[in-house]
């Protein structure tokens, strides 16, 4: 089987072992030598490591002290957990369309969605590929909202040289599936010097010092042996992210020409990370979106449904007052025909032969 992603934290054991032996194995000193890395990247003078991405979401509204009905405008196409922090964090979702070309949030669809509680824009930098941040940011200025970028698929993406991350409040995951994982983990970045303060106060338990408590806080905590599983690939993460361009690249090269398929595409301006490679399959081509991952299956080919459904369109959703739900044609569709297909760094040239082939063969190509 060709696996649609490997995880490969080998190169990380004499950290983990060197935290282990240290006797610190809770927040420490590993996190602020990852938070670093990670600032680095992210181009921001401050990374705040957490727990998980959803926490890193949930963290960032909650620093912006929204109050019961504020809003929050997302993508409807995404991981659940976009839409689960917005409510955890209490506020209320709304959701603009998207664009089919880099399945984002669509800046024209934006304004239509905002109201007077509207609070935040939170693109998601779906895929690897960074949302439109070019017409997004003077959207937002322009309604007064905040930003959160979901950059839980992004990390080293940018946009018109601009990091994923730097934009506004940068929420980045890091589990397991992640192009840098620390198995559980993410992380928050700004440039707000008193934003990052309060965000570090917050997640350990609104203490500033033991037992200095200056807020109702939470246990938002990264360990140091999470950390130590990090270091390592943000130190080679330019190789990995090259890596999986090369594979993209190899993938499009291959199936361009594929009737029906329509293969993903990086935009003017953007560098693409790709988290996943995901194509489209038309209602012209010969086979289903869901036939082509059945037989892929068959053949051996890892592959996965990113997202089966929009985030709202469930039963635990429908009935919840804080969801307002729209008409998305563009992402209705999109979640009907998106399929993605290995892009990890550890694919080897005979393997991404074997995917086209198996591609081509099912359609018939």
């Amino acid at each position: 089987m060709i696996p649609i992603t490997v995880v490969d934290v080998q190169d990380a054991e004499p950290l983990v072992l060197e935290v282990l032996r240290s006797g610190v194995i809770a927040q420490g000193p590993m996190v602020k030598r990852f938070e670093d890395a990670f600032a680095a990247v992210a181009g921001v003078p401050h990374a705040v490591a957490v727990n998980n991405g959803t926490t890193a979401l949930v963290a960032s509204i909650q620093a912006l002290d929204l109050k019961p009905g504020d809003e929050v405008i997302t993508t409807p196409f995404t991981f659940v957990a976009t839409l689960n922090a917005i409510l955890e964090a209490g506020a209320t979702a709304r959701f603009a369309d998207i664009s089919a070309t880099d399945f984002n949030i669509d800046p024209e669809k934006v304004s239509a969605q905002v109201t007077e509680r509207t609070k935040v824009l939170m693109p998601v930098h779906l895929y690897g590929q960074m949302a439109d941040m070019g017409r997004l940011v003077p959207l937002a200025e322009q309604h007064g909202l905040a930003i959160v970028e979901d950059s839980a698929q992004a990390v080293g993406a940018t946009f018109e040289g601009k990091p994923a991350g730097s934009f506004g409040i940068g929420c980045f995951s890091l589990y397991a599936t992640k192009n840098v994982t620390t198995a559980e983990g993410g992380v928050i970045t700004t440039s707000d010097d008193a934003l990052a303060d309060k965000l570090r106060v917050m997640r350990n338990q609104g203490m500033r010092a033991r037992y200095q408590y200056e807020m109702a806080g939470h246990n938002y905590r990264l360990t140091d042996l999470h950390a130590a599983l990090g270091i390592p690939q943000m130190e080679k993460l330019p190789q990995l992210t090259e890596a999986r361009r090369r594979n993209a690249e190899a993938l499009s090269k291959g199936l361009a020409d594929v009737p029906g398929l329509t293969v993903p595409t990086v935009l003017p301006g953007r560098e693409h990370v790709w988290h996943q490679y995901t194509v489209l399959v038309g209602d012209d081509a010969a086979v289903t979106r869901d036939e082509l991952a059945a037989k892929l299956t068959e053949k051996g080919i890892g592959n996965g449904i990113y997202y089966p459904k929009l985030v709202f369109d469930y039963d635990c959703y429908r009935e919840n007052p804080q969801v307002i739900a729209s008409d998305v044609p563009v992402a209705q569709k999109v979640a009907e025909q998106a399929l993605s297909l290995p892009v990890h760094p550890k694919l080897t040239d005979a393997e991404l032969e074997t995917i086209v082939s198996a591609v081509r063969e099912v359609f018939g190509a």
